[in-house]
């Protein structure tokens, strides 16, 4: 009797590493990409003698294998609404994302599942409890989204990291069937991808919201209690669908003042967290109120990262920490010494009393307005790229009051200058991460701050928001 086939469709980074699982498990997968496949991604795929086609999909063979298997596993990029996957779907096979396929063989014993998603400050928060971890001498897995996919880590070792930390993206979650993390963190709903949900919010909320949706009584969910539609999803009929013990964060209430808060809603919480100020502006505190463990409080001032956004992923990440019961000391001397990810708000150097800030992750406006809303200013913002329809409506008050330079970094500025034209000195376009580092240099002043935070992807000028992130790194430091 043949071996099942298991259809993979898609040859990116979550393609070849739900296909080294399969074959890790015995099984025989065979990868399908109707693009064209990456010259490394093809030269991976033979050396483990894996079969594949590229420039297409082969309908019939995919079909037939998915039927005979039971399911297909879907990279993240193709849309639900693709011919191929309804048809799929209408023969009764089961389309999972490479997350899905990675939790089956994520447990043998007592590891712990942490995974984290939202619209913004995931991957943040997704390293940020991985170095606590780490910090604590605990063998972890930053996996997921962030980069490396969690079946090619569960493929590469004998047995599944003790603790793995996992970003999820709606996406991705979209293709869960069993999934279920031990802890589960929504830091936030806004409107970005819509295309891919009918332009409908609810939907989005609800892809998201698959997080928790297998969670058990046993696990936590931690979700911002400041965010309207992560509040409302959560609202929306019997604890929202969620058996999870809920642990609300806020920054705009104190802890006490949130539980009441909630109270008033018909909610109740497991666990909640607030920021006091009692100490005066200079010593703020966040504290956190776990059943059986002791609160945990840190001054706020003592956070590596800093800003409003980043105080949510530094909340959302102490209590994982603390529902894992690692020490608190611990956990404040890493929240202390965090160093920034790549792309998101990373400091790149300060010259003659200018500072670059490469912030190329930001690729929808909520990020950028996170970005902007945490600089004090004078600010050069260099933005642009491909637009998502986006509505800006949001950053015009912080543009009018921070930002003295536009710079537009991308092929058809228009919606950007009609937005922003008439509310800086001045704004002009240019081709390249060097020519947009000059120019912002050129009009800098004492105090500036150089800001690359697009608002917008990055596939008319470079191959990714990494590569865009890198040239203009590499442009800053050859001034």
């Amino acid at each position: 009797m043949s071996q099942a086939i298991i259809p993979i469709l898609g040859a990116g980074e979550s393609g070849i590493g739900a296909a080294r699982l399969a074959l890790r498990h015995g099984l025989l997968p065979w990868v399908s990409d109707r693009g064209v496949i990456a010259p490394d991604r093809i030269d991976e795929l033979n050396a483990l003698n894996i079969d594949f086609e590229s420039g297409q999909h082969n309908e019939s063979r995919i079909l037939e294998a998915g039927k005979a298997n039971g399911f297909v596993v879907k990279s993240p990029g193709i849309p639900e609404q693709e011919t191929l996957i309804q048809t799929l779907r209408e023969a009764g096979v089961d389309v999972i994302s490479e997350i899905e396929f990675a939790a089956r063989f994520a447990r043998s014993k007592n590891e712990q599942i942490v995974a984290i998603t939202g619209a913004n400050g995931k991957t943040t928060t997704t390293a940020l409890i991985a170095a606590i971890l780490h910090d604590a001498g605990c063998e972890v897995a930053c996996v997921g989204n962030i980069g490396t996919s969690w079946a090619r880590d569960l493929a590469a070792r004998t047995k599944p990291a003790s603790f793995q930390v996992v970003e999820v993206s709606s996406f991705q979650l979209d293709g869960t069937l069993t999934f279920r993390p031990n802890i589960a963190i929504l830091l936030n709903i806004s409107p970005d991808h819509l295309d891919r949900y009918n332009d409908s919010i609810e939907d989005y909320a609800d892809s998201k919201w698959r997080i928790t949706r297998q969670q058990t009584e046993q696990d936590v969910l931690i979700i911002n209690a400041d965010d309207e539609l992560s509040m409302a999803r959560w609202k929306r009929g019997n604890n929202g669908g969620t058996r999870a013990r809920v642990v609300a964060i806020s920054i705009k209430h104190t802890p006490e003042a949130l539980r009441e808060a909630l109270q008033q809603k018909g909610l109740s919480p497991w666990g909640w967290a607030g920021v006091s100020s009692d100490t005066g502006p200079q010593k703020e505190t966040f504290t956190i109120y776990i059943p059986t463990k002791n609160p945990f409080t840190m001054t706020i001032q003592e956070l590596a990262l800093q800003g409003k956004h980043n105080l949510y992923n530094s909340m959302a990440a102490s209590v994982a920490s603390r529902v894992l019961e690692l020490r608190s000391e611990g956990i404040r001397e890493s929240l202390s010494q965090f160093d920034a990810i790549e792309h998101r708000m990373e400091f790149v150097l300060e010259t003659n009393n200018i500072k670059f800030i490469n912030d190329s992750k930001a690729t929808n406006v909520n990020s950028a307005w996170f970005a902007l809303e945490s600089i004090p200013g004078p600010i050069i913002w260099i933005a642009g790229g491909v637009d998502k329809g986006n509505d800006y409506t949001s950053l015009l008050h912080l543009v009018t009051s921070k930002v003295d330079h536009l710079i537009c970094l991308g092929k058809n500025n228009k919606t950007l200058i009609d937005n922003f034209g008439d509310r800086v000195e001045s704004i002009c376009e240019v081709n390249s991460a060097q020519e947009a580092v000059q120019k912002a240099y050129d009009l800098g002043m004492p105090g500036s701050t150089v800001l690359l935070s697009p608002a917008c992807a990055s596939f008319d000028l470079f191959g990714s928001y990494e590569e865009r992130g890198r040239e203009f790194k590499a442009a800053v430091r050859s001034l």
